[in-house]
């Protein structure tokens, strides 16, 4: 990919990863309610917390998109992504757990990606 449309398509995932780490930092209830309405509601917390993590990761991405930032990225959502894998069968966590791994999977896949350049 040339440099110029690799960094667009970085800037792009990057800032639509922050806009989903705000979204569940800031309203983790009604995203929850779309997406995993079983999702323990005393674990809310959990689901702030990857919100935060999510804005300042991609929010580090968004400020400096080089092979050493994203690969750092890739690696965080790629261990993410493995932590999820103990709850997929939890009828209480699986399905938050399976979209959660999935869509960290996919941002690493991409950020790898984006630093090969």
């Amino acid at each position: 990919m040339p440099d110029q449309p690799r960094r667009r398509a970085v800037r792009l995932v990057a800032a639509s990863g922050a806009a989903a780490g705000l979204l569940l930092l800031a309203a983790p209830q009604p995203v929850l309610d779309a997406v995993a309405p079983e999702f323990p509601r005393e674990r809310r917390w959990l689901v702030r917390a990857l919100g935060a993590r999510m804005l300042a990761q991609h929010a580090a991405v968004l400020a400096r998109p080089g092979p050493t930032v994203l690969t750092a990225a890739a690696g965080v959502d790629l261990l993410h992504a493995a932590t999820m894998l103990p709850f997929v069968a939890s009828p209480r966590y699986g399905r938050a757990a399976r979209l959660s791994g999935a869509v960290a999977l996919a941002s690493a896949l991409l950020a790898r990606r984006g630093a090969a350049g």
